[in-house]
Formats: C-alpha cells, structure tokens, sequence
C-alpha cells in the first residue's frame, strides 16, 4: 500500500511539474496575481524532484496541500532565501513579491516582521504582521539585476527577536523589453571588385542589453534585409560576404546594405534592430587601355618651335587611379626622330611635341605609330589582356614664309684701323629658306652702330667702311646686318658681326705727367736723381720699346746725362766742382721768410729768438750730442733733424717733416712748457756746410773766380749770372 501511495503522489508531482513550466511560459501573464511566491517554491521543489533527491512524503505533500500538516519535520527559520519579481511591471498596485513566514508565528499577530539592507522602505516594503513583501517601484533589471535585504522577527510586545536576522535576495527576472543595437553603425566598407564569392567584407555586431542567462531574450540572429544577391551574412556573427561571382565595379561601384539583428533567437515576437552598410567595389586592373580611334591627322607649322604641343591621343581605360595610368611611346614611323611623345599624369593623355626644326620644303610629312599602354599590371587578370594598345598618327607639315637665313649664322671680321675709307671688309650673305627664294636687301640695323662707321650694299651684302677707324677710340665694334625679303618686308633676318680694328703705329710716346727733380747741393756726379717714362697708345705685338735722349736744347748741359735703359730713363747729376761765388742780397728778390709766434703772456726779448729755416734742409747740421736737451722755458733750444732723417738728402723732404721732428722732440721732454714755437734768422748763421756766399774775403781765395756756371743754374739764378759776369750770349733754353 505504501509503493501504491508513493507511485500516486509521484505521479501528483509529475502534474504539479507540468504545471509549473507551463506557468513559467506565461509569467509575463501572472503579474500582479500573487502568484509569485507560490509559482517559484514549486519550482524549487521540482528542481529538487528532477535531481534525483528524495523528499519525504510528508513535505511533498504540505508543498502541494494549503492545509496544515501533523507530521514531524525538521525545523527551517525562514520559508525561503530568495524571491524573483519581474521587471517592468506597470500595474498600478504594489508588486507582490514574497511572503516571509516564521515557525514561531502562530497567526495570531504577536510578530512583527521588519525588512533592512537595500531599496528597503524605498523599493521595497513589508507587512509586519503578514509577512508579505511587495515592490512599489518600477523595477527595470538592466539597470539593477539584484537587491540584497535582511529579514528579522520579533515579538511584538516585548520587542525581542524571536529569530536570528537572516538575509536573503531579490532577483529581477528579467523579460524581453530591449530591442538589439548597432552600436558601430552605419558601416563603410570597401572590397575590390571581381572577388572570389564568400569574400569577406565587414563584420557587423548588435548588443542586447537583456539577461543572457535567462530564456532567448538576448540570443540575437542576423539576417539582411537589403542587398541580395550581391552580398549575404552570417546569421551567428555577423560578417558581411560577398555573394555574386565577377562584380564588376565599372558597372555598379556603390551597394547599400541593410542588416537585421533580432533576439529570441529570430522566432516570432522578437525584438528587432537594423544598420545600413555601404560597400564600395574598389578598383583593380582588370580593363585594357583602348584608342578609341586608329588614325590621327595632325598639322603643324614648320616654323613650330622645339618643344611646342603639335597634339593629344587618348587610350581609354575603364579602370582608375593607379591601374588607369598610361604611358604612351612612339614605336614606329619615320616622324620618330622629328617629335615626341609625353604623359600628362593628369589626365593620362599623350601630348606629342615637336623634337627638332621643321621644314615644309625638305619633308612635308610624317607618320607615327604610337603605344599606350599600363605600367602596372596584376597577373590574375592577364587573361583579360594584352593591356597595350597602337595607333597611328599622320602629321603634315604647314609651309610658312620665312625670314632670310644667314649663312654662316656669326661673322667676325679684323680689319687694320689705317684702311680707307669705303673698303670692303667682308660679304655678308642670306638667303629665303622658302621655295619661292624672294629677293633680298641688306642693311645695318643703326642701333648697332650709331657712329655710323661702317655701310652695307643693300644689293650684294658688302660690308664697307663709311668712317676713319681708330684703334685708340674703339677697338671693337659689334654691328648687326639685317636681311629682308623684297615681296615681304615683315619677314627680316638679322646675323651679328663683330669687328675688331687692329692697331697701327700711329701714335707718338708721351710722357704721362710733369716731372719736377730736386737735388741736394752736395750731390755727387753720376747720382741718381729722377726716373721717367712715356706711354704710347699703339699696341704693338712685342710691347712698348722707346729710345730716351735730351732735347736738343738741353743736349748741352754739362750738369746732367740721361741714362736710356729702353724702358725707363734716369736723370744722372753730372754736375763739374766749382768754388762757390759771392753772392748779392737783391732786395726785389729776397725770399726769406720769418716764422714768429707771439705768446700771449709775453716773455720780453728772449721770445724773439727764432730758429734759422736754413736747418731744415741741412742734412749735416752738427749735433750738440746724443741725448736730447731738455728745453729750457725761456731758452727753446735748436736741435738737428739728423737724429730723425736720414744723412742723405731726401729729394721729397718737406717743411711738415721738420715739424714733425720738432713735435716730437717736444712730446719727449717731460719739462717742456706748453707751447712751440718757430722762429727764423735773417741770416744763415755759423756751421753751415754750404759756406758763406759773401763776397768778403773772396780775394785772399786761392781759387779762380768764375761764375759762368751759373748761367746753367736755369732762370733762378740768371739774376746771379748777371751781377757776377757770366759769359755773353743768349739764355739757355728750357
């Protein structure tokens, strides 16, 4: 009877159990019903059941019955240890969540139930009598998943526990109320066009922010809505694939795809969410350059210069960027030495240019065959090729009426500087390159020749001298001859012509400046005492060569010689020794100079004393000693320049030289007042090297007094020579 009574209450569990999931099915239904706490302890009972666990008789039966059980069972503080609610729910009245149940509450209200720990009092609040705990906010899972409470009992009377504080959880159950996301999206992707079907392009992903854990609320499934059959995608991760063989980008380059994410495992009644991908075929080399046309004509002047556009060809080619780009050569035709070919990388056309000179009267035209072709190439579309292609180019040559051409192109022409007047100096000679061969007149562009030295028959091209030429003035002369065509005045050639005049000995030397020499009285025969020399303007081959002698007048003068060394000439003193003579003070002709400061503070007589001017030129004034005096304040001493020129007569010494001297003899002594002065004798003084020219004492001399030689001392002395009775005759000149 027991196995009986056991078989019949499993099978009771067996209903309650299919009950219980067929309540799990339609929860979303039951809210508010009060049927939460009931429906999830079942729930845990069959969980328990379904392991395999044995559960007594009696407890499977209290679980299954409201009534109130008699037989003995261990003791448990508290019914349950956790509650599950379910989210969202939108009624009006408080969520029923749970009840809470103590052994020691006999139903008669001595318990009191109070709730703690989180949302408690806030999101959740208790009956204290009833147990029974209910939700009075709106619980969303996404945002909080769990709550965590403690639980006590205590007598309502006394205020003691009557059982030890327990804790327990909340769960938030959670349904299908969000919706997948693409959270990257829209896409942008990009696949090369002609890829192998199943080529990946992207991956796309959706998020659902519902518990994965629980039911399919949050299984996504991808599916696309638009861009078959082009593409397709996997419906578990999301990578977009490329679905149609050969997709050429030439005929469709931008696709728009759109993809959809739905939870609940793509069943019916799930939440859905869409994103758009645009994919773009990028381009590979997969179209031959083509000439859209087998034969140009192009013309072209014959006066076109080097380097001018004569034409374009064009190969077209579908592809682009890199795999369109061209380059074009010439590779055949007899025009290949007289023009080229090159690439304008902007718009890939051949630009076919003029190589050398053109003439319409020795080839009139020409034929290319140009190439066009990819420099880059991928082998897996070989196949498609060749990825070269030819053309052929006809070029005529425009006949244009030229100016005169010279030949040669540059004369140069040496003429000497004496030729006459109306010489021809060259034949200049032009022709029309053109098959008409104009006539032609020359001329000299005045421009070039402004002096206007030269002339050009306007018939033959002599060039002729219409000027005396001199070296001296122009050396060189650049001319320029024009040629012009009879019947065309506007068509003008021109050639540039440089003369140069040669030089012929048509000048005399000349001495470039004036030349004054002065020599000491105690000079020595043979000194040396001027160097001079001539310049000619000639330029002769082998250089300046002159021959230097004196004038005739002077060829006589016993005094000096000159020494013609062939380039330079030295003036030698070749003066006789001869006694000096008295000589006469002429008061019309006395050229003594006195020199006198006056000082301010005055120093009677003694400032008077004056220095002879004689001692600057006297190189061998006697020296008193080596040291220098140290000067007196009102007895300035005379000292000698020889401690500060040299003992030989310098022929360029100067006044300033002796002031210098003086200067610095003074900036020597430390006991010097401040001033200087200088002062001069009326007559020459004692120690003079040059002896007295007085005539005192002049006829105890043992000498014969002649004074002839001063009638060679030049016109300073002529005053001396006539006093003192120099020969008759005419004055030397000079």
């Amino acid at each position: 009877m027991q196995d009986k009574a056991e078989e019949v209450n499993f099978k009771q569990i067996d209903l309650k159990r299919d009950l219980i999931w067929e309540a799990m099915s339609n929860a979303k239904n039951w809210l508010g019903l009060g049927m939460s706490l009931y429906f999830w302890g079942l729930m845990d009972l069959t969980t328990t059941v379904l392991s395999g666990t044995p559960t007594p008789q009696g407890e499977l039966e209290a679980l299954l019955s409201d009534k109130p059980q008699s037989h003995q069972r261990s003791k448990r503080s508290w019914v349950w240890n956790q509650f599950f609610v379910l989210e969202e729910y939108t009624g009006t009245d408080p969520l029923y969540v749970g009840k809470l149940h103590s052994d020691m509450d006999r139903g008669d209200g001595s318990i009191k139930y109070i709730l703690s720990g989180e949302g408690a009092g806030i999101v959740f609040t208790i009956d204290d009598t009833t147990g029974d705990i209910h939700a009075i906010q709106r619980l969303d899972r996404e945002e909080r998943a769990q709550y965590t409470l403690r639980a006590q009992a205590l007598d309502r009377r006394t205020g003691r526990p009557m059982e030890p504080e327990s804790e327990f959880i909340i769960k938030i159950q959670d349904i299908n109320d969000n919706e997948p996301k693409f959270l990257d999206g829209p896409y942008v992707a990009t696949v090369p066009e002609m890829s192998p079907v199943g080529t990946s392009v992207i991956q796309v992903t959706a998020t659902d922010a519902d518990d994965p854990t629980y039911g399919n609320s949050a299984r996504v499934v991808y599916s696309i809505l638009q861009g078959q059959p082009y593409f397709s995608v996997d419906s578990k991760t999301g990578v977009i694939r490329t679905a149609l063989m050969n997709m050429d980008r030439e005929a469709k380059e931008y696709y728009e795809v759109i993809i959809q994410a739905k939870d609940m495992g793509g069943q019916l009644g799930g939440l859905a969410g869409t994103t758009t991908v645009n994919i773009t075929l990028s381009d590979v080399n997969d179209n031959p350059p083509r000439f859209p046309q087998k034969h140009y004509q192009m013309s072209v002047l014959e006066s076109a210069p080097i380097s001018s556009t004569v034409g374009r060809v064009f190969a077209k080619d579908l592809d682009e960027g890199i795999n369109a780009e061209m380059k074009y050569t010439i590779v055949d035709g007899d025009g290949a030495d007289a023009f080229d070919i090159s690439t304008d990388p902007n718009f890939q056309v051949g630009i076919i240019t003029v190589k050398k000179p053109l003439s319409f009267e020795s080839k009139k035209s020409y034929t290319l065959k140009v190439e066009g072709a990819n420099p880059h190439l991928e082998m897996r579309f070989l196949n498609l090729g060749p990825f070269q292609d030819t053309t052929t180019v006809h070029i005529s040559v425009e006949d244009v009426d030229e100016p005169p051409v010279f030949e040669p192109g540059f004369y140069f022409v040496e003429v000497p500087e004496d030729v006459a007047i109306g010489t021809t100096i060259q034949i200049i000679s032009a022709k029309d390159p053109d098959v008409t061969n104009n006539s032609i007149r020359y001329s000299i562009d005045r421009s070039s020749d402004s002096g206007r030295f030269f002339y050009v028959d306007i018939t033959t091209g002599a060039l002729m001298t219409a000027r005396p030429l001199d070296r001296e003035e122009f050396s060189w002369h650049n001319i320029t001859v024009l040629a012009m065509e009879m019947n065309n005045p506007s068509q003008v050639g021109s050639v540039p012509v440089t003369i140069k005049v040669l030089d012929v000995n048509d000048n005399a030397p000349e001495f470039p400046r004036f030349y004054e020499a002065f020599v000491c009285e105690n000079a020595k025969a043979g000194q040396l005492i001027q160097t001079v020399s001539a310049v000619d303007q000639d330029d002769p081959r082998n250089g300046q060569h002159f021959y230097y002698s004196l004038a005739p007048e002077a060829a006589n003068n016993p005094n000096f010689t000159i020494r013609d060394n062939q380039v330079l000439v030295l003036l030698i003193l070749s003066m006789r020794r001869h006694r000096k003579q008295p000589y006469i003070i002429d008061d019309e002709e006395n050229i003594h100079e006195n020199i006198v400061r006056y000082d301010d503070e005055g120093g009677g007589e003694e400032d008077t004393e004056a220095f002879d001017i004689a001692a600057m030129w006297n190189p061998r004034e006697a020296q008193a000693g080596t040291a220098p005096k140290t000067r007196q304040d009102m007895l300035p001493e005379i000292e000698s320049l020889s401690r500060y020129v040299p003992q030989t007569c310098a022929v360029n010494s100067t006044v300033h030289s002796y002031v210098l001297a003086k200067l610095y003899e003074a900036d020597m002594d430390l006991w010097a007042p401040p001033f200087d002065s200088l002062q001069t004798y009326m007559f020459e003084g004692d120690g003079s090297v040059a002896g007295s020219l007085s005539s005192l004492q002049s006829a105890t001399s043992d000498s014969e007094q002649n004074f002839d030689f001063l009638t060679d001392w030049g016109p300073r002395f002529r005053k001396l020579a006539e006093l003192y009775g120099a020969s008759e005759g005419p004055a030397p000149l000079w």
